[in-house]
């Protein structure tokens, strides 16, 4: 399929998000889109698919004018969109999931289970799936689902597929094999409208990138005529000097040390120590234990063995309140659903778990929390309209900013950052990197857990590295390499 949209307009009330936005998309070609969050990428392809209408502009389907004004005359044009967020239902299984809405009827009228596990198991034997269609999601990986996600796309003979951060929770196995579909598909005659924040995987992956900021259409550019620094310069209006902005300091005294801790199934024998004005890298492949380490470390679930120490006295740490009254705050990497309230305000998820500071004989202060709320929106160049607006109206870098400022209100001594960048733009990354170096300079103990290694290795001091639930090399920075951590990571050891 080839799509041109161009000279898009689209407005919420007062508010344009978009003025003069378009993409152009070959056929059998992979497109990347690219932009800061909040650049209009996502309205721009809902509108695509119509889940809004635009205001102004037209939109072309091999070289003919059309109007999309509902999800189903987008799915008549063979369009299908693959959301970040899998649109799948988990106690469902495969097969349900893909038929839903959509069931084959017999000549009486009735389910016809048969041949849809059929047609179901061709599909998924094409994505290279040799699974049971009626294995219920819930008992598959995110990297089958996603393939799963596929699936539907083919059942409806998608000559589009839209696919937004298609990785963030895959392996590295997962991500490749993925790509190899893509491939495959693309050949066959499907294009593909790719949206990442990964820089390294659009290189990999696309052909052709089209940039938007502020809701405009910035520019095109083939992959082959282009370089990363000039993608990040038309994405944020200006050049990023230094991808990592580190920075060099001596860190003070060990205040957090992990003794040999252990969860059954989970990790073993993990210990390292933290200092104060330290950034202690976790890395690993997916399934490794690193996230499971630090839920055990703050509280969030039980150890079965091992000691932590904070400033040198063991202590006992039973619950996150614990955690938080010993020092420690807890980014976790599922914002959404572990790190924010959705529906409450920018200032409520920013002050709930410093609540209690705020209150003067029972009473909560309620000046006292607007204006630190108003620092903290200040100090992290939140973007927001008001303390007031719901926090799943901001963009995801935004989102991030809040959880960030939550626990900072807190004032901890250890801070941990679980993917603390994940689907967060490359502007707003930058912005993340300075607040780090700012507990850093300040004598926060930091550990920092990615997927990422550039970023591991950009902004980190020592890297802890996992494999197979077992921490089995620290490195210093000067010894680590991406190829160095990803042997640990893979085999554990060199």
């Amino acid at each position: 399929m080839e799509l041109r949209m161009s000279g898009i307009c689209k407005s919420f009330g007062t508010v344009q998000v978009l003025k003069d936005a378009g993409i152009h998309v070959k056929e059998k070609e992979i497109h990347a889109l690219m932009g800061e969050n909040g650049a209009g990428k996502s309205t721009l392809m809902k509108i695509l698919t119509g889940v809004y209408t635009k205001d102004t502009g037209d939109i072309e389907i091999n070289g003919e004018l059309f109007e999309l004004t509902s999800i189903k005359d987008s799915e008549n044009k063979k369009i299908a969109f693959i959301h970040q967020e899998l649109n799948v239902l988990n106690e469902m299984s495969i097969v349900d999931n893909m038929f839903l809405g959509k069931e084959k009827k017999n000549k009486f009228g009735l389910i016809d289970k048969k041949a849809m596990v059929e047609i179901a198991k061709e599909k998924l034997q094409m994505l290279g799936l040799d699974i049971d269609p009626n294995t219920l999601i819930k008992d598959i990986s995110i990297g089958s689902r996603q393939l799963v996600e596929i699936a539907k796309a083919l059942l409806m003979d998608a000559e589009l597929i839209i696919m937004d951060e298609p990785t963030a929770a895959l392996t590295d196995k997962e991500i490749d094999l993925l790509f190899k579909i893509i491939r495959e598909l693309r050949d066959k005659g499907v294009s593909f409208v790719y949206i990442s924040h990964r820089m390294e995987e659009i290189f990999d992956i696309c052909d052709e990138i089209t940039i938007m900021r502020d809701g405009a259409y910035i520019g095109q550019k083939t992959i082959k005529e282009t370089s990363f620094d000039e993608i990040v310069s038309m994405m944020v209006g200006y050049d990023l000097d230094d991808r990592f902005p580190r920075i060099e300091i001596s860190p003070g005294e060990t205040i957090l040390s992990v003794k040999e801790l252990s969860q059954r199934g989970k990790f073993e024998n993990v210990s390292f120590d933290v200092r104060k004005g330290e950034i202690l890298g976790f890395s690993g492949l997916m399934g490794s234990g690193r996230t499971e380490v630090m839920h055990a470390i703050f509280g969030s679930t039980k150890f079965d063995s091992g000691e932590i120490h904070i400033s040198g006295k063991k202590v006992t740490i039973s619950s996150p309140i614990v955690a938080k009254r010993k020092g420690l705050g807890f980014i976790t990497e599922d914002r959404k659903n572990e790190g924010l309230i959705l529906d409450f305000s920018v200032r409520d998820n920013m002050v709930l778990p410093s609540l209690p500071s705020f209150a003067n004989n029972k009473l909560i202060e309620d000046k006292s929390i607007r204006s630190m709320v108003e620092e903290f929106i200040g100090k992290l160049k939140v973007k927001t309209a008001s303390q007031e607006i719901s926090v799943g109206k901001l963009s995801g870098g935004n989102q991030q900013k809040i959880v960030i400022a939550k626990w900072l209100i807190t004032n901890p001594k250890i801070l941990i950052l679980d993917e603390p960048t994940r689907g967060v733009d490359v502007g707003a990354k930058k912005e993340i990197y300075e607040i780090i170096n700012q507990l850093k300079k300040a004598g926060v103990a930091i550990i920092i857990v990615s997927s990422e290694l550039p970023e591991i290795l950009g902004i980190c001091d020592r890297i802890a590295v996992m494999h197979e639930k077992k921490l089995v090399k620290i490195l210093n920075r000067d010894e680590a390499t991406q190829e160095s951590v990803m042997q640990y990571a893979a085999v554990g050891g060199i």
